[in-house]
């Protein structure tokens, strides 16, 4: 099943055009393939951050100021 896919003009770079030109004719892959695996890759990255922030939302809140006067009093600073 071939998968869907819609136009859309982006605006790169002139070297950062090149590279994905040279990479594409290197891995003889698209340019379009390179640069949906980066999207792909950027927006995994941006779900397990956002799934790390959620794990973490029950955890206590401390401010900077509190926390640099917690490493002073235990003489790490």
């Amino acid at each position: 099943m071939a998968v869907k896919s819609k136009r859309s003009t982006v605006y790169i770079q002139e070297d950062l055009h090149k590279a994905l030109r040279l990479k594409a004719a290197e891995t003889d892959s698209s340019m379009s393939d390179i640069i949906n695996d980066a999207l792909r890759a950027s927006l995994e990255e941006d779900a397990a951050d956002l799934g790390a922030i959620r794990a973490r939302l029950r955890e206590p809140s401390v401010s900077f100021e509190d926390f640099v006067t917690s490493l002073k009093a235990s003489g790490k600073l």
